[in-house]
């Protein structure tokens, strides 16, 4: 599992060699605010594991060259303690004892409703006792990252999926300052680009709906450096 602090959002690692099906379940979980990286064969899935920390591993049975029972196997002889949810269009109960056995969490029979698929993701993120699954606060502002609901005070924030993604980290890294170029690497997954201003343009538009009833700032400005929260007023910037 990642760190405290460590990551902006829940962390997917998506092993299915359907295109189709892949990009339909990659498509649906960025819709739910989850950040996913998808491998189509075995081989991948165990090196992007092996060099990159998961929240939640989805992995198919029925794969090119290593299958999903020898990933799961392989993932588990790294003593990694990352939740795996196995799919498979197998509905055998050989076949579901056996993942469960090698060390899956859950099995879930395609073809399936994506509310379901989601379901016992959520499920499964709940027994984690990790730090990052943990509402984080600063001041009066709340985040619940397994929900995805954002309030200040008594009130609820209605947050686009960047915005959320982006107060997530800021919150995760409250009183530390955040340059632009970590702010774009963690949020936007790219390298900051001098000539844009795309990421002031975000805090803006986030700061506006955090202190839409008049409420203190929490995301302060470090001239020519970039931005970091706090719930005090001290050393405010712009």
């Amino acid at each position: 599992m990642p760190q405290p602090g460590t990551d902006i959002a829940t962390r997917v690692l998506l092993v299915e060699d359907e295109p189709k099906l892949a990009a339909f379940i990659h498509k649906g979980l960025t819709e739910e605010f989850f950040t996913v990286k998808t491998a189509a064969d075995g081989e991948t899935a165990l090196e992007l594991a092996r060099s990159d920390s998961y929240d939640i591993v989805i992995l198919d049975v029925m794969l090119p060259g290593i299958d999903g029972f020898a990933v799961c196997a392989g993932i588990r002889a790294m003593h990694l303690d990352v939740p795996i949810l196995m799919l498979s269009a197998r509905g055998m109960i050989e076949d579901r004892v056996r993942g469960l056995d090698t060390g899956a969490d859950d099995y879930l029979t395609k073809p399936f409703a994506f509310s379901e698929l989601t379901a016992r993701i959520r499920a499964l993120l709940r027994r984690q006792p990790a730090a990052e699954f943990l509402v984080l606060t600063v001041g009066d502002l709340t985040l619940d990252p397994v929900r995805r609901v954002v309030t200040r005070g008594d009130r609820q924030l209605d947050l686009t999926q960047k915005e959320l993604a982006l107060l997530e980290y800021l919150m995760r890294h409250a009183g530390q300052v955040l340059t632009r170029a970590m702010i774009a690497e963690q949020v936007w997954d790219v390298t900051w680009d001098r000539l844009t201003n795309v990421i002031d343009v975000f805090i803006n538009h986030l700061r506006k709906k955090l202190e839409e009833a008049g409420e203190p700032r929490l995301i302060h400005a470090v001239r020519g450096v970039g931005y970091v929260m706090r719930s005090d007023r001290e050393g405010a910037g712009a």
